[in-house]
Formats: C-alpha cells, structure tokens, sequence
C-alpha cells in the first residue's frame, strides 16, 4: 500500500515530528510505501514578510498545492495521512486529495480542530470557550498574547469550519485519547469517523532495574506544564532530590509578572534540554516520574519514555492522563500474591487531584516512602506500554483501519508485500 504523510513541521523538533517519523518506521518495516510531503515553520524567518505570508498561506497556499499536486500524480497514494496543515499546507489540500477520491485519515495531535491555539488553554488553565464555533475567542482574549496571531488563528479555524474542510473531506479522525476524540463529538464531529490510536514507542528494550535516586520531571519549565507546583513540594521537603529536564522558558503567568522556573533550591536539579544518553540516564536514575499539567494535555509521550525505563508516573487527574495511567485510588495494593506473601499493587503510577499542591506533596512523599511500590507500579507501565503502547499492537490498529479505508483485503496487501520486496 503506498501512504503518503504530511506534516507541517513546526519551528523546533517536537513529539509530533517525533510520531511522524515512527509512523514512517512502522509503516515501512510492514511492507507499505511511504512518502512524506513536509513544510516547516522554520520557513518563516528567512523568508521577507514570513510572518505575513503564513497568515495567507494558512487560508489557501497555491504554491504548497502545486508541489502537492505533483506528488499525487507521481506518488499515486492509496491513502493519506495528514499530521499538521498550519500554517503553510493549509485544508485546502484536503479538496485536492478529495477530489481524487483519495481516502485520508487525520491523526489529532492536539485540539486545534476546534481550538485556533490547539491546547484548550487560556492563561495556563483548561478552556473550552471554543469548542462548538467559538473561535472569535481567540481574538476576544487575545490567547496568543499577539492581535496579529489571535486574529490569523481565528481566522483560519473560522475558514475551515465554513469551508467543512476537515468535516467534509477527511474520511477518518484518528484521535489519540478518548478524552479527544469525545472533545471532537462535543464539537459536532460525526462520531461514526473518530477512532482512538495511541502514540507508541517503537523501540522498547528490557530495561535495566536501577534504583531511583531522585524525583524526575521530563518537559519545558512552564506554567501551563505546573512546573511551580512541582518546585513547591521540593521547597517543602528538602530531604527529597528533585530533577528536571527541559528547556527553561522566561513566560508572563495570569499575575501578569514575567517568570522563570530557577528555585535555587539545593534539592532541585535543573539539567536544561537533554537528549541521547544524557536522557537515558536521567529516567534510569530516577525513581519517579511527576507530571503537574493545570491544562488538557493531548498524550505526554515522557509518560511512555519513562516506562520503557520501568518508571511509573504521578499525574493531574484529568484529560488523558486518566487514560495512560493505571491507578486505583482506594488502595495502592489491589491484590494478595501468595507466592511473595505481599499486597502487591496493579497501578502504573498515581494521580493527584488536578491543581492541589498538598494532594500532590502527598502522593510524592507517600511514593518515595514506598520504594517497593514503585517499582512494581514501574513494573507494571512496563507492561502496559508493551500490551498497548508498543509498535505490534498499534501497527494492528492502523492496518485494520487503513484497510476499511482503502477497501484493500488481506490478500491484497500480502501481495503488494510480496511485490514492494522484489522491487527492493
């Protein structure tokens, strides 16, 4: 089967970019052709008036659909993946593919298809003042904290929504989370088109057993991520170490003051963005993950990161999280093992009332006062992320819905299979 993905990449490598290219991995290795057609937001910098231009080219970009164009007539996709339009593909090349009678299916990072800003956040917190045609919003709140943005992004949500270019064109919605795709229902979206596939990791290894020697959080030092709620439980408790990885970002909070995220706390660690070995050792020396979101997160992939190294993850009770995360909250030990003679727990990880520094403070203290406990609740997301986030169990989801799409049948794809390693 060929596939052919686009994607506007944004100005920084990211966790969508990062599922575009596993998607292109795991859809190579079982035997389909895949191509990709990309812009990036990079563009706009170097080019004269870029900010201007990607106003325009996110309503319609002539240029992006010839290029497009010509892929389609060479290519020849039998379905196509769309990733991100904005802002320089733009929906108008849903009407080029439809024309063709080209089945797509969209994979839903985030809610940008009913939010202009795609995070259901304003100033830090979850809003859902956009959710059925509300995208004047945008401009009303200014949530871009720039007119000329909130208006572009208004603008461009209004377009499509009048256009019904996502609603009349794509032919599948491939949420991420349940918690999105029952969003994208409350927004008027046919329910018979969403289907909920996780992101996966496709490189999962054994991990090695190590024991945490520290608290860990994984993410860009923000408000909206709750890092200052995080910071507050270390100040707290100076008897528990604390490290966090992740871009320092200088941000204006609700208070309206200008912020960065250094406690020049002794017991706080800041280690900047990290990757490559630097990051593998960050998880496999901690004990923990925490995760302190105050916003709709769409699906953290630090939280699979983290249990492919056998570390669970405290989390806000709420969006997603209730998903990824395995908690009973009544007991942390949920049954007897009469072979270890011990109450063993069946969580992946805990979850905290979303917000509540002192229900958070708990958790974390309780955790680290139970180090057993985490490792089986670490034991536990390993298993979790193999039985349903890992590359087998996912690649089954997609076949079984590029198939439907494409009305191709087993046979027909073992062929093409058969036909793709002779031409190789």
């Amino acid at each position: 089967m060929k596939v052919l993905l686009i994607h506007n990449e944004y100005g920084k490598y990211c966790g969508e970019e990062a599922v575009v290219d596993r998607m292109e991995r795991m859809l190579s290795a079982n035997g389909h052709i895949v191509r990709k057609y990309t812009r990036s937001s990079a563009e706009i910098p170097k080019m004269l008036l870029g900010k201007v231009r990607a106003f325009f080219a996110a309503l319609y970009n002539p240029l992006s659909n010839w290029h497009l164009i010509r892929i389609l007539d060479s290519f020849q996709p039998d379905v196509v993946n769309i990733h991100n339009l904005y802002p320089f593909i733009s929906p108008s090349a849903l009407f080029i593919i439809k024309k063709r009678k080209i089945p797509i299916v969209m994979t839903v990072h985030n809610f940008r298809l009913i939010c202009p800003t795609g995070l259901f956040m304003r100033n830090g917190f979850p809003c859902e003042a956009c959710l059925q045609g509300g995208e004047w919003n945008c401009i009303k709140y200014n949530c871009e904290h720039t007119l000329f943005k909130s208006v572009g992004y208004a603008l461009r949500n209004w377009f499509a929504r009048i256009t019904e270019a996502y609603t009349h064109c794509v032919d599948r919605f491939a949420c991420i989370t349940e918690f999105q795709r029952q969003k994208l229902i409350a927004a008027g979206f046919d329910e018979a088109k969403i289907e909920v596939i996780p992101n996966f990791l496709d490189h999962i290894e054994e991990p090695s057993r190590t024991k945490g020697a520290y608290v860990a959080y994984s993410g860009r030092l923000s408000f909206e991520k709750g890092v200052d709620l995080i910071i507050e439980v270390a100040r707290r408790h100076p008897e528990i170490s604390f490290v966090l990885a992740g871009e320092v970002r200088k941000e204006r909070t609700p208070d309206g003051l200008w912020k960065t995220y250094d406690p020049q706390l002794p017991n706080v660690k800041l280690t900047g963005y990290i990757q490559g070995d630097d990051l593998k050792l960050f998880y496999q020396k901690a004990s923990f993950m925490v995760m302190a979101s105050r916003w709709y997160e769409g699906f953290p992939t630090s939280i699979l990161d983290a249990a492919s190294y056998a570390k669970p993850t405290i989390g806000p009770n709420q969006s997603g999280f209730c998903e990824i995360i395995d908690y009973s909250p009544n007991s942390e030990f949920d049954f007897f093992d009469e072979n270890q003679l011990a109450f063993i727990s069946v969580s992946s990880g805990m979850l905290f009332r979303t917000l509540d520094v002192d229900d958070l403070e708990q958790k974390i203290v309780w955790l680290c006062h139970n180090p057993q406990i985490a490792e089986q609740m670490g034991e536990n997301a390993f298993r979790k992320l193999q039985f349903n986030y890992s590359v087998r169990p996912v690649y089954r989801q997609w076949e079984t819905l590029l198939y439907r799409l494409t009305s191709l049948t087993e046979e027909d794809h073992e062929r093409i299979f058969r036909h793709t390693i002779r031409v190789r």
